[in-house]
């Protein structure tokens, strides 16, 4: 199995529904996000997937994030904008761009800050 990851980064604010803490205030973050693909073959000159047109990928979704507040933005009207459903909804939406239908979605992992971070793994098959 291949595995191919790339990474971009976006600065956005949120606050969290139904937080009791700080993190329930607006707030901004300086978001890091990997995500790695997977496949068992690659293609006639030896890529699973060009690096450029995932991080594209990747880039199109984030874009729409990048400096604004989350929870103005689909999906984050309704579900709360944490790092976890951050990840699972860049999952889901990068699984769909993705053209050759071998290559999937295997980790993604969001940084909220330099220590912390949430992933997601798809489940097998989706």
């Amino acid at each position: 199995m291949f595995e191919v990851s790339v990474e971009y980064s976006f600065a956005a604010g949120h606050a969290l529904r139904g937080y009791k803490g700080k993190c329930e205030n607006v707030h901004g973050h300086n978001y890091k996000v990997r995500v790695s693909v997977e496949g068992e073959k690659l293609n006639p000159i030896g890529l699973l997937i060009d690096f450029t047109d995932l991080k594209a990928a990747l880039k199109g979704l984030v874009e729409q994030f990048d400096h604004h507040f989350l929870n103005d933005i689909e999906p984050f009207k309704e579900t709360n904008p944490s790092a976890e459903n951050l990840a699972c909804y860049l999952a889901t939406e990068l699984q769909k761009k993705i053209k050759d239908k071998s290559v999937n979605v295997s980790n993604v992992t969001v940084w909220e800050t330099d220590t912390t971070t949430a992933s997601y793994r798809p489940p097998s098959g989706s």
